[in-house]
Order: C-alpha cells, then sequence, then structure tokens
C-alpha cells in the first residue's frame, strides 16, 4: 500500500480528468464523471463524491466540490464526481425520458460508477491496475448526503407506489454525510412535504455501514425543517453505530465552503474550517478503510481540542 497516515502532511501532484463518460441505457443521457487521483501510487481506495444542489450552475456537477476533492485525492484517494440528472448544467425538465426520481437516479449513478470500473480505467490509461476496489467509500453534501445515505443503507417509501426502497450496496465500506438531510414526518416544512415527498419516510434504522455525520450548529435549513440544526444529526442521531457525529462550529450549510473555491453562495466562508473538514474526513475514511490506521484519532487530536477548536465529535 503506498499511502499512510503520514500522506496528510505530504499532499502529491493530482491528475484530473472530465469528462469520463460512461453509457447508461435507459439513462435521459450518458453519465460524466471527474476522476481525480494523485499522480503516484497503487492499490488507490475510491471515494464516489456526490454533489447537492444550489444556486450555481456548476458546482451541482462533477466541476463543483474542487476543495473537498482536491485535498483527498492529492493524499491518496481516487474520487470519482458524477454529474446527476437532477444538475443544471444538464436542464432536463420533468418529463424528459429517463429521468425517473433524482432520489433514486442518484443512487444509481454511483452503483453504476462501480459497475463500471473497468470503462473508467480504460479512459483514463493512467489509472490501470491502480485501483483499490475492495476500499469503497461514499461522500455527499447536502442532497449528496441523501444519495449517500441510501447507499449506506438508509431506507424510505416510494410515494409513487408505496414500495419499500433499499439501494444499499455492500461494495460501499463507509461514508461522509456533510450537511446532510435529517428525519421526515413533523420536521420537514409544508414546502419539503410538497416538493420532496421522499423526504417524509426517510430511515435511517437500517443505515448500518459506519459513516461520519457532519453538521454545522448554524445549519438552521429552515426552508426545510422546523427543527432547526439539529436535523443535521439525526442520520448520527437515528442510526445504529458505529457512527461518528461532528459538529462544526458556526458553521452554516456550506460548512465553510465545501461546494467550491469562493464561491457566493457560500454564506460562512471560513477556508480554515474546509481544511479541518476536509482533514477530518480524509481521517475518517482512512481509519475506517484499514482497520488499525491511527489517522481518525489523530486528527480528532489535533482539529478538536486547544483553546479554539472547530468543532466537537463524539462517537457511537
Amino acid at each position: 500500500m503506498a499511502y499512510t497516515a503520514d500522506t496528510l502532511h505530504s499532499p502529491t501532484a493530482v491528475l484530473s480528468i472530465s469528462p469520463v463518460v460512461l453509457p447508461a441505457p435507459g439513462r435521459a443521457v450518458d453519465l460524466q464523471v471527474r476522476i481525480s487521483a494523485p499522480v503516484t501510487g497503487d492499490e488507490l481506495p475510491i471515494i464516489l463524491l456526490s454533489h447537492g444542489l444550489g444556486f450555481s450552475t456548476n458546482l451541482s456537477s462533477l466541476n463543483g466540490y474542487a476543495p473537498l476533492a482536491n485535498f483527498w485525492a492529492a493524499r491518496g484517494f481516487v474520487v470519482i464526481q458524477p454529474t446527476h440528472l437532477d444538475s443544471r448544467t444538464l436542464s432536463l425538465g420533468p418529463a424528459t425520458p429517463g429521468t425517473g426520481a433524482h432520489w433514486r437516479t442518484r443512487a444509481e449513478d454511483m452503483t453504476r460508477v462501480l459497475d463500471r470500473l473497468d470503462v473508467i480505467e480504460d479512459a483514463v490509461p493512467q489509472l490501470t491496475g491502480r485501483l483499490d476496489r475492495s476500499r469503497v467509500a461514499v461522500a455527499g453534501h447536502s442532497m449528496g448526503g441523501h444519495t449517500a445515505s441510501l447507499l449506506l443503507g438508509a431506507r424510505l417509501t416510494d410515494p409513487h407506489d408505496g414500495t419499500t426502497v433499499n439501494l444499499a450496496d455492500p461494495r460501499i465500506k463507509a461514508g461522509v454525510l456533510l450537511a446532510a438531510p435529517g428525519r421526515g414526518g413533523d420536521a420537514l416544512t409544508e414546502f419539503t412535504v410538497e416538493n420532496y415527498p421522499f423526504f417524509l419516510t426517510t430511515d435511517f434504522s437500517t443505515m448500518t455501514t459506519p459513516a461520519l455525520v457532519v453538521a454545522g450548529d448554524k445549519d438552521d435549513s429552515a426552508f426545510l425543517t422546523v427543527s432547526g440544526p439539529d436535523w443535521h444529526t439525526d442520520p448520527y442521531v437515528l442510526s445504529p453505530g458505529p457512527k461518528s457525529l461532528l459538529t462544526l462550529f458556526d458553521a452554516e450549510h456550506g460548512l465553510g465552503g465545501v461546494s467550491g473555491y469562493d464561491v457566493a453562495e457560500t454564506t460562512d466562508e471560513n477556508p480554515e474550517r474546509v481544511a479541518a473538514l476536509a482533514t477530518l474526513a480524509w481521517a475518517y475514511l482512512r481509519s475506517a478503510l484499514y482497520p488499525g490506521d491511527p489517522a481518525w484519532q489523530a486528527a480528532r487530536d489535533t482539529v478538536t481540542t486547544g483553546p479554539d477548536p472547530f468543532g466537537r465529535i463524539e462517537s457511537k
């Protein structure tokens, strides 16, 4: 294994290629992904990174989340970012054939990526033989956090036919949920019930895969929930262990600016917070995918202690 916990302090150059197009019969358009990887090393673990929604056009696509993708790729992960069908870059209307329910197609995009790793290696010869397919994680911000939660085992009831939906992928061994939606029921606003009825029945009790849940203590998401910032802790509180919860102090929905560099929609821009979050998420996944790796404990001790910590962590 070429990368160890020491990699945190000695990042390498990153190779980023896009779009890599994965054929997707039945989907409204073929699946486009960005691949970011260190230029050296082998046996590289994989992070599937799911974008959120928002006001900007390109952040909600394979072109967003560079502060996280670049950080993780420079420290030994291959980061794969899809453009989901709800991306503003595609401008697909609800009547477009092959779009389906976006909450479902998003998760299916990630499964399709794992099914097509051979195609990705063929398209990116620099990756040939360098992927560790036994070590796969998923990360997602906001709506991408909901996507990640489904892949980690959360379930819901399809609002169209009443069936229980299980989109968990056993190839995914760990996850990071960033400002992810919480429980449904009476926690939701009327706007959410009308526009996102699939949120009503989210069930975290089946989300058994290890995960780090990240929430900002100033992220009230008032248009979605009446529960305030605690709503974003639900994936931790309502799921079985092993889980960890990172609560970031003074962080709003952008968590300091994870969706892009210097983007106008970030209401709480704080590069130091983003760096701390990227470090903690990297360390969590290192230790989750490589049992015995001390990265997680070391990062916790560094970032959450001292006179001015970025946040607090609890685990179960």
